[in-house]
């Protein structure tokens, strides 16, 4: 028994899951120390008698991913450690203010995601439409109010929190993708704070997809050593991105149309701001320091350096046509 302020209480037990950082889990070669209420114990692994094309092989035994936590699970009387890696990005950030940038703009309907390469990857009115359901669902179950039903709800509730997982880690995955297959250096977000805000009803779960869907860039992004970095998307909405232009005025956008009452410049809107928001990521590293001209933005013909020089697509060695718009 432990006491409390001259009161016994019960000694804590183990109720499903423990979360361990690196302060309170050790990690050798054939076992890990972990502590507990009382002290530090020792545990060893039991591993697969053949690792082939499994995790273990993938991550256990590459150095190249170092173990920074793990879980510690139990589950019919058997402890299970997951454990967490990461690896370190092979790209020095200093090195990449010199580089290509993709712009992303993030969005809570239409489109979720739109780059300045002119990708649209994933469907926020989807996304959305499916929690709707999901819902509706859990709304008439809760009604009916049976222990049956009850369980149902649980059921569909894992089910829907498994898609959304996976459809957000397939959108994340495009994007750095899109990032790879365009030779970029770094990724250009909106700052989550302004995403939030533009968030009409505050639905959590819009929230929290949008502050998912950042987690799974980075974690993606870093694999490949490309940066993620926020921006401020002020005005990147209501700019002109031609290089020529830059005219800024709320009347410039109508919806998903956006065309420039000064040049006269149309551009799918969203397209529009995605390129703006990489553009302000190159403008911001010129504005950090001298000797970095060499930054540029992807965009979907080509790509645009911080002295407004075009170079088209088809000089880079890409197609020049523009890039269809998948849809996840």
């Amino acid at each position: 028994m432990y006491f409390k302020d001259g009161q016994s209480i019960s000694k804590p037990t183990f109720r499903g899951s423990v979360v361990y950082d690196d302060r309170t889990v050790t990690f050798y070669d054939d076992h890990c120390t972990l502590s507990t209420v009382e002290e530090r114990v020792s545990a060893e692994y039991v591993f697969p008698e053949d690792a082939t094309g499994t995790p273990f092989e993938t991550y256990w035994e590459n150095p190249e991913w170092e173990r920074n936590s793990a879980t510690l699970h139990k589950r019919d009387g058997t402890f299970y450690l997951h454990v967490n890696f990461q690896k370190e990005p092979d790209t020095d950030v200093s090195a990449v203010e010199n580089g290509t940038v993709l712009g992303v703009d993030l969005n809570v309907d239409g489109s979720l995601a739109v780059t300045s390469t002119g990708a649209f990857p994933g469907n926020a009115d989807y996304l959305n439409h499916k929690r709707d359901e999901y819902e509706r669902k859990r709304g008439n179950l809760q009604e009916i109010g049976t222990r049956s039903a009850h369980l149902t709800i649980q059921n569909i509730g894992d089910t829907f929190s498994n898609w959304t997982e996976d459809y957000l880690h397939r959108v994340a995955l495009a994007l750095v993708q899109e990032a790879r297959r365009q030779d970029c250096d770094a990724i250009a977000v909106e700052n989550l704070k302004q995403i939030r805000e533009g968030i009409s009803d505050g639905k959590k779960f819009q929230q929290w997809a949008f502050n998912e869907l950042q987690s799974l860039i980075n974690y993606k992004a870093e694999e490949y050593g490309i940066l993620v970095t926020e921006v401020n998307p002020q005005y990147t909405s209501q700019r002109c991105s031609h290089s020529e232009c830059g005219f800024t005025h709320e009347d410039n956008r109508e919806g998903d149309e956006f065309e420039c009452q000064k040049c006269g410049k149309e551009l799918h809107a969203d397209y529009n701001a995605a390129r703006n928001i990489g553009w302000n990521l190159v403008q911001n590293w010129l504005k950090s320091g001298s000797g970095r001209a060499d930054c540029q933005v992807a965009l979907k013909s080509g790509t645009l350096n911080g002295n407004s020089d075009f170079t088209p697509a088809t000089s880079r060695g890409q197609t020049g046509s523009p890039l269809a718009s998948p849809r996840l």
